[in-house]
């Protein structure tokens, strides 16, 4: 793929951008020991975070009716807790500051430096299944300049939903082959592909924390392979 060959880079968010894993679960550590609360933090997180694509493909596939993230965060929240045993440990406020802990999560080391080389060339957005409220609390949170942020809620489905991503190429203007997604997801890979986009898998090894393995690059077909957002700038010349 020639760097001319595309004038959107559209990057996905959670896990590829920030730190998903490492965010939720200290702000879950901070959140329960000021309530003198026992919690493995990092199993909380990992169980959560492993109903969050069962529970999008239920409104992908028309199971329900369109539910906004934080409703499905919310829920799936809830779920985790019985599952732990915790359920009467954790009040409803608490449980609501809980879900909040998605819009606070660290970037990347490489990303910001990295988006702002990018987007000396292209035009660089935020293409993720979280809330736009969500997508803008944390990109300001988290010191990423997006030129702009694009929510699945604008499709009223969920990646890799085709929908999605030809929503974001339609808003933005472009024919989807002309769009870049940048993603350390097969799953989402293989969605954008599928939606005619052109694809960069972008490796995130410690992605779901130290006990789970992330996805590879060896198990995606995409058009481009980078470790770091440095080295995408680099192999699009910028």
């Amino acid at each position: 793929m020639r760097a001319d060959e595309v004038d959107v880079l559209a990057f996905d968010v959670f896990g590829t951008s920030v730190d998903w894993w490492t965010g939720i679960t200290c702000q879950v550590t901070g959140i329960a020991a000021a309530r003198g609360i026992d919690v493995d933090a990092a199993a909380l997180a990992g169980a959560w975070r492993d109903r969050y694509l069962p529970s999008m493909a239920r409104v992908r596939t028309g199971e329900r009716p369109w539910t906004p993230l934080d409703t499905l965060h919310r829920e799936s929240l809830d779920d985790v807790l019985d599952e732990l045993g915790l359920a009467d440990r954790f009040a409803e406020a608490v449980r609501e500051q809980l879900v909040r802990c998605w819009y606070r999560l660290p970037a990347w080391d490489d990303v910001a430096g990295g988006l702002d080389r990018l987007r000396g060339r292209y035009l660089v957005v935020a293409l993720s299944n979280g809330g736009f409220a969500l997508l803008t609390h944390l990109a300001k949170h988290a010191g990423l300049r997006f030129d702009a942020v694009l929510s699945a809620e604008l499709a009223r489905t969920y990646k890799p939903d085709p929908a999605v991503y030809r929503t974001a190429a339609g808003l933005l203007g472009v024919e989807p082959a002309r769009m870049l997604l940048v993603a350390c997801h097969g799953w989402d890979i293989t969605g954008a592909a599928n939606a005619g986009l052109r694809t960069a898998f972008l490796e995130r090894p410690g992605e779901k924390g130290p006990d789970h393995t992330a996805d590879r690059a060896v198990d995606t077909s995409a058009d481009l392979v980078v470790r770091g957002v440095g080295e995408l700038a680099a192999a699009l010349g910028c």
